[in-house]
């Protein structure tokens, strides 16, 4: 795909040839990523962060990368807090915000609005989770994670086997990974969830038409042995209709340390796009699991800066130039230092 001036809207856009200049750029990232080099390369640009739905790590990522290449940000966290509160279209938003920024990230609760908001912006717009949806940056991370995690395996991303646990239905990040992993050989897909909250089988249909094995579990322990990644999701209580229902699905699959060594091969990968359901009898992943040297949730969060700095360099036509605007780091950082060692 061409990067320079385009909105992020859906997976649908890259191929395997656009994912790899992704990662390309994002290694490139990584001396700015992990504070051992400053690069001003976006010095003077804006990002306006528009969130209406609640974000910790998707809001803040952004935000943190658009001022690791020199950017700054500007941010609207609620409806209320804007002018869609008095009835404002999201086309007229759009038109404005798009006269005070560079580029705009969103994040809004219904399906298809970051492309309607995008389609009379003047600047780039990057979709940052539309109801449930898509999540274009979050499975792009996810996948990278996937790579870096099987290179250092020794493998490769065709002939992958992986586990997808819990709320496939409303989980917006798993429809937009299992679309980008459908652009590799032979995936064996294994989705483990309740009849109602199931991959879409339209979706289903076109994996297993593009070559892809899907096989269908009701219990986890059935579904994650013989995998390379189990990925785990919470249940996303804010899509169903009420609070009772959404209660009926909390904490159904629980991956622990007992089960994970009884029925996973000893390098699974544990993946988790986060937040997870921390609250008692609600945990998708045990907090025993955190000195598992194969959890790489927190590789993940890292991971998604990489990215999102490799997206914004791209869509800004700067990734050729961030190192023209590099120097050193002037001040103490834990893990610069930490790296040293």
């Amino acid at each position: 795909m061409e990067f320079v001036g385009s909105h992020i809207l859906s997976v649908d856009q890259f191929d395997r040839g656009s994912i790899q200049r992704i990662f390309d750029v994002a290694d490139d990232m990584a001396p700015y990523a992990h504070r051992e080099r400053i690069t001003r390369v976006l010095e003077g640009a804006i990002l306006s962060n528009m969130f209406f739905e609640p974000s910790t790590r998707t809001r803040i990522s952004f935000g943190c990368a658009f001022n690791m290449l020199g950017g700054e940000v500007r941010e609207t966290t609620e409806v209320k807090a804007s002018a869609l509160a008095k009835g404002e279209s999201l086309t007229d938003t759009a038109r404005v915000l798009s006269g005070y920024s560079d580029v705009i990230v969103m994040r809004h609760p219904e399906a298809g609005s970051v492309g309607e908001f995008a389609s009379t912006s003047r600047v780039p717009v990057l979709n940052a989770g539309d109801g449930p949806n898509e999540h274009p940056t979050q499975a792009l991370l996810d996948l990278y994670t996937i790579r870096k995690e099987m290179e250092s395996r020794g493998r490769g991303m065709d002939y992958l086997r992986i586990a997808l646990i819990g709320d496939l239905k409303y989980g917006r990040a798993v429809h937009s990974l299992c679309k980008l992993l459908a652009l590799y050989e032979r995936v064996h897909y294994k989705l483990i969830a309740p009849p109602e909250l199931g991959l879409q089988e339209e979706t289903i249909e076109d994996l297993r038409e593009a070559g892809h094995q899907v096989s269908l579990h009701h219990q986890m322990e059935s579904g994650i042995d013989h995998v390379d990644i189990v990925y785990v999701t919470r249940t996303q209580e804010e899509r169903f209709p009420n609070q009772a229902e959404a209660d009926k699905y909390r904490g159904l699959f629980r991956l622990n340390q007992a089960i994970y060594t009884q029925h996973c091969e000893p390098n699974t990968v544990i993946m988790h796009p986060l937040p997870r359901d921390s609250r008692a009898m609600a945990q998708e992943l045990d907090d025993d699991l955190i000195e598992n040297p194969n959890l790489a949730i927190f590789r993940q969060t890292d991971n998604g800066v990489l990215v999102r700095m490799a997206l914004f360099a791209l869509v800004l036509d700067v990734a050729d130039q961030v190192h023209n605007h590099a120097k050193p780091v002037t001040w103490y950082t834990a893990r610069r230092f930490a790296r040293r060692d």
